[in-house]
Order: structure tokens, then sequence, then C-alpha cells
């Protein structure tokens, strides 16, 4: 517990203070969002604000890690590293995006293709690693099973390990093209997606820290958990909560910074990495119930003016529809949040219903 409030901390304090250094660096270099002429007309005041802010977050979950494992002087575990892994190869895509809009001063970054090639080979090796790595009780990082609050009967390995890795492989892009995704779409207004993650990052907190205290390996109990590295992954949790509240502080209305998509891919990438891991894989869709609602808006718009000709929302993704109906953007974005906060108490309440109950 000792190094997940560390974690928390570090990562707190350098990307609080961080980031208005990253800023004015941001500034000198000019490196200033683009707005697109399409959206609604007050975003177009933001013109010009630094973007690419994930890059601190990256960075303060990173350096946070390594210094709460440094202070407690405890090993690092395959299943921190490769969460880490996922959201900085994620972050690196996001990257590579943003810099493209800077550069060129238009909307559009890496080609829909190129983006993702990029986040598939990050999945893909992500998912292949996390099923390798056995420790001393067989204990591999992922399950191929899939899982709710804990891995279900429902094994895609069911045909033989190779088909077994195959489907593994695609269930868990497709959980993280989801979630990165679903960030990434939330990341419209100031401050509405940094802050719905660290509510689900606090939540990982919680989820990892029972499941470490509940554990197979050293507490064997009928309802114990099979998760390798629980108290790592609440370390990485407390990391990544602990810089989207610092950032929060500069990218609250009215945003000095915008994480742009270095950190809405990254960002999503890690809640898919934490879910798959802690073995709470379909539980990520009503913690990140934010992510899938905003998500669903832009289906259902592209659906419904593709089938029709006629669209459901005045713009998507779903806080542009509210921008456009007259609400103003603080308001929008306290509301989400309020949302978003429903959403976790829910999800944690499932999670510790299971246990009390047994009805996962």
């Amino acid at each position: 517990m000792k190094a997940v409030l560390i974690a928390a901390l570090v990562s707190l304090v350098v990307s609080l203070f961080g980031t208005p250094l990253y800023i004015k660096f941001l500034v000198r270099r000019g490196y200033g969002q683009f707005i697109r002429d399409d959206g609604p007309t007050s975003h177009h005041t933001k013109r010009g604000t630094p973007t690419m802010g994930g890059a601190v977050i990256i960075g303060a979950a990173l350096l946070a890690y390594a210094v709460a494992h440094a202070a407690t002087v405890t090993d690092v575990t395959v299943s921190g590293l490769l969460v880490l892994f996922l959201m900085a190869g994620l972050g690196l895509v996001g990257f590579l995006d943003d810099y493209i809009k800077i550069s060129r001063q238009r909307s559009l970054g890496l080609r829909s293709g190129q983006k993702l090639i990029g986040q598939t080979l990050v999945a893909v090796v992500f998912a292949v690693l996390a099923l390798q790595f056995p420790n001393q009780s067989y204990r591999t990082p992922a399950s191929t099973y899939i899982s709710t609050v804990r891995d279900t009967n429902i094994n895609l390995a069911f045909a033989g390990t190779a088909v077994g890795l195959v489907l593994f492989v695609i269930w868990a892009n497709v959980m993280i093209a989801g979630t990165s995704n679903g960030v990434n779409l939330t990341d419209g207004l100031d401050g509405l997606a940094t802050g719905a993650s660290t509510m689900v990052f606090a939540s990982y907190v919680l989820i990892a820290i029972w499941q470490f205290n509940q554990n197979c390996q050293t507490n064997p109990s009928v309802k114990c958990y099979e998760v390798r590295d629980p108290h790592d992954l609440a370390l990485v949790a407390g990391c990544l909560m602990g810089a989207c509240f610092g950032f929060l502080w500069w990218n609250a209305s009215p945003a000095k910074i915008f994480m742009g998509d270095t950190g809405s891919l990254a960002l999503g990438g890690a809640l898919a990495g934490l879910a798959i891991l802690t073995r709470t894989e379909l539980l990520m869709v009503i913690l990140g119930g934010l992510f899938v609602l905003i998500t669903l808006s832009v289906i259902i718009q592209v659906g419904s003016f593709k089938m029709t000709g006629k669209r459901v929302f005045r713009m998507a993704p779903l806080q542009h529809h509210f921008e456009l109906v007259g609400w103003a953007e603080v308001t929008i974005v306290i509301r989400f949040w309020i949302i978003a906060g429903l959403f976790v108490a829910l999800g944690l309440g499932l999670f510790y219903a299971e246990w009390v109950v047994g009805i996962g």
C-alpha cells in the first residue's frame, strides 16, 4: 500500500508542476492545437492552445512507477510493465498523429490506415506477451478466459492453444481499440476526458488492492482472485490517477493545454490493459460507461445518416450536441463527470456484490 501511495503522490506532483514547464516549451515551439472549422464556433477561441500534453501524463506515470519501486525496494512485475508498455506505445502513435497535425496545420494527422496499423502493432505485442511469463504458480498476466469481475467459463482457447492465442489477440485488440478511441472521442471539451479517466483509474486502484488482499497466491479461498500481480497493477493505476489529477489542474476550463491524441490513446490503452490483466474485461464497460455512451453516440449518428440520411444528434460526439443545444461547456463537463462517477460507483458496486453474493 505504501508503494501505491508514493506512486500516486509522485505522479501528481510531477504532473502538477511539470505541466506548466511543458506548456512554456510548447509555446516557444509554436505547437498549438488546430481547430476544425466545422466544429462548434465556441471552440475557435481555443486555436493555438498547446497540445500533446499527454506526454506529461505518460512521463509522470513512468517516473512515479520507477520511484515507487526504488523507494520501497521492490521488484517491478511483468504485469505492470505490460500496462506501461501499452500506454507508452499507443501514446507514441498519438504523438505522431498530433505532431503531423501541428506541423502541417491541419485537422488530419496520421491517415486512418497508418493509425490503425500503429495501434494494432502495439496491441498485438501486448496481447502475445500477456500470455507469456508464468510465475511460480503458473499464472500468466492475462488469461484466455473472458472475464467480468473475474474469469468466466468462456475460454477462447477451446479449440487449442494456437487458436486460443489468435482469438485472445483479436479480443484484446477489440478492447484496446474500443477504450483508446472511446477516450479519444471524449476528449473534446476542457477537462472532460481527464476528469473521467481519473475516476476510472481510481476505481482500478481499489479493485487491484482488493484483489491483492484476497489473492489466491497469498490468501487461497473459494472466492480468491486469480490475478498474477494485483499490487503492482494497483501501483500502475495509482500512477495514472495521480498524473491525470495533476494534469487536470491545467486542462480544466479554460484549458491551458490539451492532452491530444498523445494522451487520449495512451489513457485508453492503459484502461484496457488494466481491465485485461485484472480480469475485469466486461466490467470495464460499466466503469468506463461515459466513454461507451459517447462512442455509441458517434456510431448511432454515422449509422443513422448512412441508412436514412438524417442525423439523430445535432453533432457527434454527444458532448458537442449539448453545446449546440446551448449548454455551457463547463456545465456539460461537470454533468458528464457526474455521469462518469455514477458509472464508476455502479461498477465498483457490482465488483463488490460479486464477492458478497457471487453474482459474477
